[in-house]
């Protein structure tokens, strides 16, 4: 099996090829991909992303249009990490409105949490967090447990999407999006090559898909 790593620009690229050669074993092969070559050929196709939404957009220039045509014509798995998965939604609104790759409807805005008494939690969310799912409702969440931690970073977050699409929450300040998903795509908010045992236990999973 080939999995392409697609490179945005930012992104913890060495982390997450290194965690899908760990659960992927010999068998598998990660490339990490800037030409759309690499995606041809790719069985599976990951895309990390962190910082700023314009810019890892930008990063795409020269990869959308195979991008989608691997993904969206051709149905191959596609997961997208952090900043990654934001791009799926139809736009961005951090510095601006910047269009995403419209896979799935929803926005990604400003997040404005706060505390019961009204104060503001800080931004961004960093840390560890616990994930809320209905156990059996997704290959990928397969052998977790509601309540498992995942490693979050970020200040912006998904929004306004189908209910269907929403995955996986967590809460800080209240409900947010942390993982969606629709036929063969979904995305984590948070890092799964920074999530321990959850992280890798996701990925595992995502080599096992076949949706």
């Amino acid at each position: 099996m080939i999995v392409a790593v697609v490179d945005p620009g930012s992104g913890n690229l060495a982390s997450v090829r290194r965690a899908l050669e760990r659960v992927g074993g010999p068998d598998l092969r990660v490339e990490i991909v800037r030409e759309p070559e690499g995606l041809r050929h790719a069985d599976r196709i990951v895309m990390p992303g962190q910082g700023a939404f314009a810019a890892c957009r930008a990063g795409l220039d020269g990869l959308v249009s195979a991008l989608y045509e691997e993904v969206r014509v051709r149905a191959k798995p596609f997961l997208g990490i952090c900043v990654g998965m934001q791009l799926m939604a139809e736009r961005g609104l951090e510095h601006g409105e910047t269009p995403g790759l419209a896979w799935l409807p929803g926005e990604v805005a400003a997040m404005a949490p706060t505390r019961p008494d009204g104060a503001r939690l800080p931004l961004p969310q960093m840390g560890w967090n616990t994930l809320d799912f209905v156990p059996g409702s997704h290959p990928l969440l397969a052998g977790l447990t509601p309540g498992d931690h995942a490693y979050f970073v970020h200040s912006y977050a998904w929004r306004g999407g189908r209910p269907d699409d929403v995955l996986a929450t967590t809460d800080y300040g209240g409900p947010v999006t942390a993982m969606v998903g629709s036929g063969h795509i979904a995305g984590t908010q948070f890092h799964v090559e920074k999530s321990a045992e959850v992280g890798l236990r996701i990925l595992a999973n995502f080599l096992e898909w076949r949706p």
